[in-house]
């Protein structure tokens, strides 16, 4: 009798463990798979390199602004000398989207999305663009890029897009 409790007691004790095992493999993976998809994250700050980004044109690179605001920040100064540079050997023309996150009024995220689009239209002639090669829209909240309630889904919302029109 006392063996029957012994060899089920161990049985027992050995799924548990094999148990603890299988979820230790499953951690490690999720562990690689967040620290692989961190390492392929790009900054906001980073160069043009021929890609679309946002609702943007290649191989220019959106303009993202702080929350209520149309200030062109210092870490995006970057951006938009590339968007310049390109936009100076190119002869193309331009359509300025200025997007929001979507709290605030919808009157209210039209009016901030026209001020980050005119902010970039200035930025942009202040570089030599032709004001002849650039419109401007504002979208407000109406182009979402990311549906989230977060700051992340936030800051990719509150954007200028660069679109080449034809």
């Amino acid at each position: 009798m006392m063996s029957k409790v012994q060899t089920g007691f161990s049985v027992v004790l050995g799924l548990m463990m094999l148990s603890l095992v299988g979820c230790a493999d499953k951690k490690a993976e999720i562990k690689t798979g967040q620290e692989g998809a961190a390492t392929t994250q790009e900054s906001l700050d980073s160069e043009p390199i021929g890609i679309m980004e946002g609702r943007t044109s290649g191989p220019m690179l959106p303009l993202y602004f702080d929350y209520d605001s149309s200030v062109i920040r210092a870490d995006q100064t970057s951006r938009m000398d590339g968007n310049a540079k390109f936009l100076n050997s190119k002869p193309v023309s331009i359509r300025i989207e200025g997007n929001c996150d979507p709290r605030g009024t919808q009157e209210y995220n039209m009016a901030l999305g026209e001020r980050r689009a005119l902010s970039a239209q200035k930025y942009l002639a202040d570089k030599g663009v032709s004001t002849a090669n650039m419109t401007t829209i504002s979208y407000g909240a109406e182009q979402l890029l990311l549906q989230g309630h977060d700051e992340l889904s936030w800051a990719q919302n509150r954007r200028a897009d660069f679109v080449i029109v034809k």
